[in-house]
């Protein structure tokens, strides 16, 4: 099922911007309140919905009279966590060259979207960091607090209890550059579901994400894929930050996790470029 919610001013856009969500208004809310505050605009967001109930069919019709981008609401029925197949039909209906994938837990910081914009290039993905808060802190931050930022600000959350970690230079690398954070980060330029982003073409090119994956990796197993196609991924875990809102995982078990680490053993080993279980099925 899809809705269409308003497609003014589409021929500008040269970003889709895809939204996993489930069942979580109050947290959705808050992102697309952070997409409203970017300074760079020329892009659609594309909600991918798990499955929800009405309410955020409601919350979206809503934030579209207040947000100035248009939203796509791409939904299916609800057969238990299936993020991989709602991913690959958002895909679809996204209606430009490039690709941004976040989730319904993380805030963008106002740079966010042209960040990724920023450092695109043909030939690469990119990928982007988070910065996770806990349940307190992820209930207390308003509308306010993201349209001035202060959400984002170390001395604010700070205040609020947050303790002290390396991690705090997502927010403010201070003297230190975000570029050579970057290029001294142990994390590898993996495919994040919470902040990557790719050419549609590349994605489609080796079939999207495998459906038969459900939580644990799946997003990775996709960049693995790219780089067995040939595409380079670059780091920018400390340009493009999000804030990573607190919530339960009851769909994480052991099973799923154990079933997706061999299918990506499998894509290493065998160097595999397309699944056959992705946006067309064989």
């Amino acid at each position: 099922m899809i809705n269409n919610f308003i497609f003014a001013g589409m021929k500008q856009l040269d970003t889709s911007i895809i939204i996993s969500t489930y069942n979580s208004t109050d947290w959705l809310e808050k992102v697309l309140y952070g997409y409203n505050n970017q300074t760079y605009r020329q892009f659609e967001v594309v909600i991918a919905d798990d499955g929800s109930n009405e309410e955020t069919r409601e919350l979206l019709k809503i934030m579209q009279e207040e947000v100035f981008y248009p939203i796509i609401h791409v939904w299916h029925e609800d057969k238990g966590f299936q993020k991989s197949q709602i991913l690959n039909k958002a895909t679809l209906h996204c209606t430009t060259e490039y690709i941004i994938m976040s989730d319904g837990d993380c805030i963008p910081r106002k740079d966010f979207v042209e960040q990724h914009v920023k450092y695109r290039e043909e030939g690469y993905f990119l990928s982007g960091g988070y910065f996770m808060l806990p349940m307190n802190i992820s209930e207390t931050i308003t509308k306010e607090d993201i349209y001035t930022e202060k959400c984002f600000r170390l001395s604010w959350l700070k205040n609020l209890g947050l303790k002290y970690s390396f991690s705090n230079n997502k927010l403010d690398s201070g003297i230190i550059s975000s570029d050579l954070l970057n290029s001294f980060t142990p994390t590898n330029p993996s495919w994040n579901g919470h902040n990557s982003s790719g050419w549609k073409a590349d994605i489609l090119a080796v079939n999207g994400f495998d459906e038969r994956m459900q939580y644990g990796g799946q997003d990775r197993e996709l960049g693995e894929r790219l780089t067995n196609l040939g595409i380079k991924s670059k780091q920018i875990r400390y340009n493009a930050v999000v804030l990573h809102l607190d919530h339960p995982r009851g769909y994480k078990n052991q099973e799923s996790i154990d079933k997706n680490q061999a299918i990506r053993k499998q894509t290493r080993e065998q160097k595999k470029k397309w699944t056959q279980f992705g946006i067309v099925k064989e």
